[in-house]
């Protein structure tokens, strides 16, 4: 029986799982088509470039992972729990790419391959952004001072990259878990400062 998912549909997967697993820059539109199973005119009716597709893997890696997030921070009640919630869905979206061979963060691994001024890495950027901000927020709920917030905040999203980064050469998880550890006792410490 033919697939009846819609050619945008396929051609994204497809995208998603040959970008990741082998790279932008070595995947081609034919191996993109074949993979997907779509005639190659069906990529241009529905991406008006490969770069148009990358730009729609990013923005799909994205949205996956503020979904991961949703779920994690819909159970978080603590201030705490919300901070750890963000370490838990990167590691929740490393699962989802063991299928594929893990090979980190999708959307490092994207944006190391794109120029700089690409609208990719920007979103590539802004998703890093958005887990400092994260970490800024909850942090501020725990302690009121700014200064000690901000300076955790940055330390944690620099944890957390650095911890997806190795994962990635490591091919699976364990690393992300360590740092989930270490941020428990750097929360024990922020949240009981010396005085």
């Amino acid at each position: 029986m033919p697939d009846k998912t819609p050619a945008r549909e396929r051609l994204l997967k497809a995208a998603a799982e040959l970008f990741y697993r082998d790279g932008v820059g070595a995947t081609g539109i034919d191996a993109i088509t074949a993979h997907a199973g779509v005639a190659k005119m069906s990529l241009y009716n529905n991406f008006a470039s490969k770069a148009d597709l990358v730009n729609a893997y990013v923005e799909g890696r994205r949205a996956e992972w503020h979904e991961l997030l949703r779920l994690r921070l819909a159970v978080a009640s603590t201030p705490r729990e919300r901070v750890l919630a963000v370490f838990d869905s990167y590691v929740d979206h490393a699962v989802r790419a063991y299928e594929w061979g893990f090979r980190g963060c999708g959307l490092l691994n994207a944006a190391a391959e794109l120029a700089v001024g690409d609208p990719a890495r920007a979103t590539v950027a802004a998703q890093k952004d958005d887990v400092e901000h994260l970490f800024r927020e909850h942090l501020g709920e725990m302690r009121s001072d700014p200064g000690a917030v901000a300076e955790l905040a940055e330390h944690l999203s620099f944890l957390l990259e650095g911890a997806m980064s190795r994962a990635g050469l490591d091919g699976h998880d364990a690393r992300l878990k360590a740092a989930r550890k270490m941020v428990v006792s750097m929360l024990d410490r922020f949240e009981s400062p010396r005085q």
